[in-house]
């Protein structure tokens, strides 16, 4: 591992931590009750702090399963499959908060990341 990409991981990881204690502190102060802002702030802040926790550990896997070689590409998809992760995860808290929470519509939502992931995968 190259001291940028070192870097990097870092980074995010410090980023996450900062995000997981915004999270926390929303959480433990404010109630989706109290209006759309509320529940908006903190559908964002989770999706972003699971986004932050999971981008560099995928790219971490990458790096483990390609026998500690970075290739070219590896931190964008990285990044492209942990934005679909707090995506989905911020839709989740979102909806839920707004009372549509449905098996068949979460299923969806979670069948509709996978597909634009194969797509983007297989199309490089």
């Amino acid at each position: 591992m190259n001291r940028a990409d070192w870097l990097a991981n870092l980074a995010l990881f410090v980023f996450a931590i900062a995000a997981w204690v915004g999270v926390a502190f929303l959480f433990t102060n404010t109630s989706p009750a109290d209006g759309a802002t509320a529940l908006l702030a903190g559908a964002l802040l989770l999706g972003a702090a699971v986004t932050l926790t999971v981008a560099p550990v995928l790219w971490l896997f990458a790096f483990v399963r390609h026998r500690r070689i970075a290739y070219r590409g590896d931190w964008w998809r990285a990044f492209r499959r942990g934005a679909l992760a707090g995506l989905v995860v911020a839709l989740y808290v979102f909806m839920r908060g707004q009372g549509l929470y449905s098996l068949p519509l979460m299923l969806f939502i979670v069948a509709m990341a996978v597909l634009v992931e194969l797509t983007l995968t297989l199309r490089g």
